[in-house]
């Protein structure tokens, strides 16, 4: 266990998700608060789509095994610093933004016309996940990091089936947030600007950093964002 803890101490992101979880849970139950309604006209020309539950619920997974397999490149460890670094950065300051931005949506259906496992996974998702603190996304702004970090990581920057694999489930990720009328057009809107900043931030941080000793990796760090 020693030996393990002492190969893989850059589990930084593990301490960090119990922290989140607890912020989140926090504000989520928030109540008797002033929240501003999220919406632009574009969203009520967005129709409901059950369908998109699958890539919704693929988000989770998505996220998770990107992390992991970042995790465990440890002779590329700037790719895993980059990727949760981006995540932490991005998800405190939604965090932060709900604090002092209370926001909700009010998109989601009153009833349903019919009935199927797809709708059941929604109705439970309704019902356990609250219509509040929904700008910026998270969940569009994690799918984009996961994604980035994947496609520009030392193992598959080079196999365009992979990239073009995540590029699409990403895609197909952020638009089943509206589809699902989970969040508006804003949201995603602001989950990519937010990605924008901080993706932007990694690209000119980490080689800077690297440069003077403080993370090891391969030195095609600006070669790696083709393509992507």
């Amino acid at each position: 266990m020693s030996n393990f803890l002492k190969k893989y101490k850059h589990f930084l992101f593990i301490v960090y998700l119990p922290v989140y979880m607890y912020c989140f849970l926090w504000l989520e139950a928030r109540k008797d608060l002033d929240f501003t309604n999220i919406h632009c006209g574009l969203d009520d020309k967005i129709p409901f789509l059950e369908i998109f539950i699958i890539p919704y619920l693929l988000w989770f997974l998505y996220v998770i095994v990107i992390i992991v397999y970042l995790f465990f490149q440890t002779d590329h460890l700037e790719d895993y610093y980059k990727c949760v670094f981006t995540l932490m950065s991005g998800m405190t300051t939604c965090l932060f933004i709900y604090y002092i931005f209370p926001n909700m949506q009010q998109m989601r259906p009153v009833s349903f016309t019919h009935q199927n496992i797809c709708i059941d996974i929604i109705q439970f998702i309704y019902k356990s996940d609250t219509d509040t603190n929904v700008f910026p996304s998270i969940h569009v702004f994690n799918a984009v990091a996961v994604h980035v970090g994947f496609v520009t990581s030392y193992g598959f920057r080079k196999k365009k089936g992979w990239k073009m694999a995540s590029r699409i489930l990403c895609i197909l990720i952020c638009l089943s947030t509206m589809f699902l009328k989970q969040h508006s057009l804003l949201d995603v809107l602001g989950g990519l600007f937010l990605y924008g900043i901080y993706g932007t931030m990694n690209y000119i941080l980490f080689p800077k950093w690297r440069s003077r000793g403080k993370i090891t990796g391969d030195d095609h760090y600006a070669d790696r964002h083709k393509g992507i």
